[in-house]
């Protein structure tokens, strides 16, 4: 049986090495950067609660197999991050779950 070809191409940004702006970008980014906060536009932006999102690179050690319904998009976006997609998935659910612990505890 022959090999397959896949069409996918994969790359990787090292932010450690990020490629250099263009003018353009500079521009755009100093534009943003001397405007007002109120007159930037925050809609396309999703809603985050005072959740502490660094935390979600803790990760607890035992896992439960599930089958859970995911909104496609969603889940699109979490498989366009890469490998282990599933693991920062579950990584964002724990962050929710403490910040949300957190706040019924100091109540």
């Amino acid at each position: 049986m022959p090999a397959s070809k896949s069409n996918t191409v994969k790359r990787t940004l090292d932010l450690k090495n990020l490629p250099p702006l263009t003018d353009a970008q500079k521009a755009r980014l100093a534009a943003v950067a001397a405007m007002p906060d109120e007159q930037i536009d925050y809609t396309d932006a999703p809603h985050l609660p005072d959740a502490v999102w660094a935390k979600a690179g803790d990760l607890p050690g035992a896992k439960q197999q599930i089958t859970l319904r995911i909104d496609a998009d969603v889940l699109d976006f979490f498989k366009h991050t890469g490998r282990r997609y599933q693991t920062r998935i579950n990584a964002v659910l724990r962050a929710y779950v403490d910040a949300h612990k957190a706040h019924t505890q100091a109540k």
